[in-house]
């Protein structure tokens, strides 16, 4: 019997880091290739509302920050009279997302994938229509991310400026003289950093008892005091059970985690980051047969494949850490898998990072998590203050926490609280995919002066035996 025809040998379902890089990867594997994206321009979350932008308007709150507040009169740079332009810091901030989401285009062109404008809904196991168009492929990839998680009571309006997510943190037209971040993780720290710096009083609201949940909990702590000495008011064990939106402010009410009385917090602006919930609705998932689990996450196995043959899932929509470049490696990976070749993803090292200043980064386990599987822990760290080129640059900020197994010395995780910390944290990533032992990067020569050398300074402390400290 002749093999069944198909309009493409894989169709991805969403252009976002997992799934333009999936479609670039099959079609470079010489697979006829569709990308279908709802989207008007390519990206996903990350390119458009997300990673990107928020990166440009941090770095240049960064700027404006040093300019404005006399950071730079020890190095002998006097300047007076700088002012900010939002409108400008934003639409430098929209010209780089155009470029980089303009640039995913070229690639596609380039790669001869087709770009399938619309919202894809499954009508069969090998069928999905797009824009009232019904298209057919032999693999599909659902890599559709994930969005903002809805907070009841606080009903978020980006148009109003003032309940908003992070899409709508990336648009104020204007500076709030307060803003109240609920949730301490990493899009609410990052995004209230670029407001603190250009002018608002930050108040951030966390339910647990210390922010950044999931990080190790001595960077934790660190980080708490440095965004203290930054000017934050960070109230954990708190919860918010109600918004109250009034014609130019908002007013919260907000009570202990634990119970207690309740009290108002009024601001100009409320930024809801609470988290990230998998995108799968409307996707007709019940045509395929296709479940969620409890979390509404596809599940999947070893390879990337659901339950249902030649429907393969990645990224956000799957289990595992919501980060882009873990739905880049995915999609690499699914590609290969399709294909017949051998794509694996290593789970266990996964960077994250959060660009707030100092950065924070880490990777493997924390120290919690290590002794919860039952290593036995050494560890190592290094303060930055103790590093020359982070004294010379004044810029001594936190430290390097190095955690190694007892009994073998393998490394087990790196977390690195530092101005670079997201760039230092790929060569830790590295080491251990490499399967390092705290001693082989001790003994690897580091390029003096610069960061990096406290990450080899924390690995000879792991031995007891720091050269500067």
């Amino acid at each position: 019997m002749a093999e069944k025809t198909y309009d493409y040998d894989v169709l991805v379902i969403g252009a976002g880091p997992g799934g333009y890089v999936a479609a670039i990867r099959a079609a470079q594997l010489g697979l006829k290739t569709a990308c279908a994206e709802s989207r008007e321009t390519l990206g996903g979350t990350c390119l458009n509302v997300g990673c990107i932008p928020s990166k440009a308007m941090l770095h240049a709150s960064e700027l404006y920050e040093e300019a404005h507040e006399g950071a730079l009169e020890k190095f002998g740079i006097k300047l007076t009279g700088a002012k900010l332009d939002l409108d400008q810091m934003l639409a430098e901030k929209s010209k780089a997302v155009g470029e980089l989401t303009g640039g995913i285009e070229f690639l596609f062109k380039k790669n001869k994938i087709d770009w399938l404008k619309g919202h894809a809904k499954f009508t069969g196991e090998h069928t999905v229509e797009v824009d009232g168009k019904s298209v057919t492929a032999k693999d599909i990839v659902i890599a559709t991310g994930s969005s903002v998680t809805p907070l009841p009571g606080v009903e978020v309006d980006n148009a109003q400026h003032r309940i908003v997510d992070s899409t709508g943190a990336l648009e104020l037209p204007k500076v709030p003289k307060k803003m109240v971040v609920i949730g301490g993780g990493v899009i609410g720290l990052e995004l209230g950093s670029v407001w603190r710096r250009l002018g608002a009083e930050v108040v951030v609201v966390e339910f647990l008892d210390q922010i950044l949940p999931g990080m190790d909990g001595d960077i934790r702590k660190e980080a708490a005091k440095i965004f203290k000495k930054q000017g934050f008011d960070i109230r954990t064990g708190t919860k918010v059970t109600g918004a109250e939106t009034l014609k130019t402010k908002v007013k919260l009410t907000v009570e202990p985690a634990k119970g207690g009385d309740e009290e108002i917090i009024e601001a100009d602006c409320v930024l809801v980051s609470i988290g990230r919930r998998p995108n799968t609705e409307g996707l007709g998932l019940d045509a395929i047969g296709l479940q969620v689990n409890n979390r509404g996450q596809i599940d999947i196995d070893h390879e990337f494949r659901t339950s249902v043959p030649g429907v393969w899932a990645i990224g956000d929509v799957v289990p595992g850490l919501m980060l882009a470049h873990k739905a880049e490696d995915e999609g690499i990976a699914v590609a290969e898998n399709i294909a017949g070749q051998i794509g694996i993803v290593n789970h266990d090292v996964i960077p994250s990072v959060v660009y707030t200043m100092p950065e924070i980064a880490g990777v493997g386990l924390t120290a919690e998590e290590a002794k919860e599987k039952g290593y036995t822990v050494k560890a190592g760290k290094f303060p930055m203050m103790a590093n020359s080129r982070a004294k010379t640059n004044r810029d001594t900020d936190g430290f390097v926490k190095v955690i190694a197994d007892a009994e073998t010395d393998r490394v087990l995780g790196v977390h690195i609280i530092a101005s670079l910390a997201g760039t230092m944290i790929a060569q830790a990533a590295q080491a251990m995919e490499f399967g390092a032992t705290s001693e082989d990067i001790a003994y690897t020569c580091h390029a003096h002066p610069t960061h990096a050398e406290a990450l080899k300074e924390a690995a000879m402390a792991v031995q007891g035996k720091p050269i500067h400290i």
